[in-house]
């Protein structure tokens, strides 16, 4: 704090990494890190699974300690984290839950709860009660309830639900719970992981919002691309060992370091001619995400770039080359008066959909087990109770189930011998050829798929589909257990790819670049739209607001 004549000046709150390290067993995850982090930004931690990411999220708020190194936070200010324990609270009413995301509040509270419930209420008590009025009022408690119902309806948390127990409510709506938990009280410092998970897109679009107006800091990993690109001001690439601070979104970040690439591995290329290409590069990323309040100052801030500022990435990247073995038809699949009942559960009655060439299509619902059902009945898997569908002669389906543990029941199975059983090419070279351009190569090729991760079963499972060269794909949640580096790949692939292709996911991008139709499942049938995802979007929250 500085002071000149009546004035006092307060250094402005930020966290401060100094000489930071990390080590896990002997592994550096990261080590001689110094960063500042200063409000008004929204910085995004991305990184290869299993680089730290949400690690380094505990090493700031102090769950975890550092090897080496200091974090220094300015005085008084407050962090919050989001919560990943979604039973912690259980025995909590909703709105008490939200505000126990404020600490010296519930405090204050819960001994406020406890001296007016005294039966022997003596003088001491007055004086004390009188400073804990004070200190209630201080810090808003009188709007407490009223701050955390705002913020539970924001995100879609009906009023009737807002004093029940947590443990009432399904674990989508605890999800939100513990987000508006984390936002409650005005924190200083917001460190978010995987906000935007089990979320719906209204209560994602709540949240861009919310972030967008924050005038603090906030720290957040995530997989969703969109989210980053509209919120972030800064990444923060935990890459080589070391953590970097890069200007601008995801998308920046991407887009640079494949800039990067390329000029390093174009060694005949005049240093004018590479500043002419980062320039270009600057000017059409600048006003990008016009939606952001961040906008304008991103563009002032990319426009200081210099060629040293950015930098090729060591990530790596699965090749999912989708080729189609002929080309489809103009008939494409027929359903009629598909109707579908489960354990008594009404999915849809009387759908009628019909697919054309050339259709890339988002199958959207509030019910997500209605949508999959639908997978499973096109794909053969599942009988409806009434109407039918016909798959075109010229088609060939090939479907990625949500739930895909069925194919790899035989834990004990390599890697190798399970991708050998969809392959026409038995030979061992090719086999390893191929995996590895899925991500599995030298001795990850020879794995057992019991021990696999969610991601790499995912990787797998694409990889089946490119050998049967279908001309359909029928994909269901193929984002999920995805890296960003798999996502922005998968979905490169499917912008490239011939075939028709059905599909849901929760990742906004992947929806809006692929999709130029969009199917939503419900209890009376199908309501085909046929418009983009973000088209498809506004038309909700017209008919919404009617």
């Amino acid at each position: 704090m500085v002071s000149g004549g009546n004035l006092v000046y307060k250094s402005p709150p930020m966290i401060t990494c100094e000489n930071l390290s990390l080590s896990f067993g002997g592994r550096k995850l990261f080590e001689d890190v110094t960063l500042k982090f200063v409000p008004g930004n929204c910085y995004g931690v991305i990184g290869a699974n299993g680089a730290g990411k949400s690690t380094f999220l505990k090493v700031l708020s102090g769950v975890i300690a550092p090897t080496h190194g200091t974090i220094s936070i300015t005085p008084r200010e407050r962090i919050a984290t989001l919560k990943q324990d979604h039973f912690m609270f259980d025995e909590e009413e909703v709105l008490r839950t939200v505000m126990m995301g404020h600490n010296e509040l519930m405090e204050v509270i819960k001994e406020r709860e406890a001296i007016y419930a005294k039966e022997d209420f003596t003088e001491e008590d007055g004086d004390k009660a009188s400073d804990l009025e004070t200190r209630f009022t201080d810090l808003e408690g009188w709007e407490a309830e009223s701050n955390a119902a705002i913020l539970l309806s924001g995100l879609g948390i009906s009023t009737d639900l807002h004093n029940k127990k947590m443990r009432e409510l399904v674990d989508g709506d605890k999800v939100k719970v513990l987000l508006a938990q984390v936002l409650f009280g005005k924190p200083d410092i917001l460190l978010l992981d995987e906000p935007t998970n089990h979320l719906d897109i209204d209560a994602i679009e709540w949240l861009e919002d919310f972030i967008m107006a924050f005038e603090k800091t906030v720290i957040v990993v995530s997989h969703d691309r969109h989210f980053l690109n509209t919120v972030c001001t800064h990444m923060t690439d935990i890459d080589f060992g070391k953590i970097t601070l890069f200007t601008g979104n995801y998308d920046f970040w991407y887009e640079s370091s494949q800039l990067a690439q390329r000029m390093l591995e174009d060694k005949n290329k005049k240093l004018e001619e590479k500043v002419q290409d980062l320039k270009a590069f600057i000017t059409r990323f600048s006003a990008n995400k016009s939606k952001s309040r961040q906008a304008t100052s991103r563009r002032k801030l990319l426009d200081k770039l210099t060629l040293n500022d950015i930098r090729p990435s060591s990530r790596k990247y699965p090749f999912f080359g989708f080729k189609p073995n002929r080309e489809p038809g103009d008939q494409i699949l027929k359903c009629d008066n598909l109707s579908k009942t489960v354990d008594g559960a009404l999915f849809f009655k009387q759908g009628h959909l019909t697919v054309d060439k050339g259709n890339r299509i988002c199958i959207v619902g509030e019910n997500e087990l209605a949508v999959s059902t639908f997978y499973k009945i096109v794909a053969g898997e599942l009988k409806p109770d009434t109407g039918d569908y016909a798959w075109g002669i010229t088609t060939s389906q090939a479907y990625f189930p949500k739930d895909n543990a069925l194919y790899f029941n035989d834990k004990n199975t390599t890697l190798i011998d399970w991708i050998r059983q969809y392959s026409e090419e038995k030979a061992e070279t090719f086999v390893r050829g191929f995996l590895g351009r899925f991500l599995f190569s030298g001795e990850d090729a020879t794995k057992k798929v019991g021990v696999l991760s969610g991601g790499e079963k995912v990787r797998c499972l694409f990889g089946k589909i490119v050998l049967t060269g279908a001309n359909i794909l029928l994909l269901d949640g193929p984002t999920n257990h995805l890296d960003l580096e798999s996502i922005t790949s998968l979905n490169s692939a499917l912008m490239r790819f011939q075939g028709v292709i059905l599909f849901s996911s929760h990742d906004h991008e992947f929806n809006q670049s692929l999709a130029n139709r969009v199917v939503e499942i419900t209890e009376n049938g199908f309501v085909d739209y046929r418009m983009t995802y973000d088209e498809y979007l506004t038309e909700k929250k017209k008919k919404k607001s009617k």
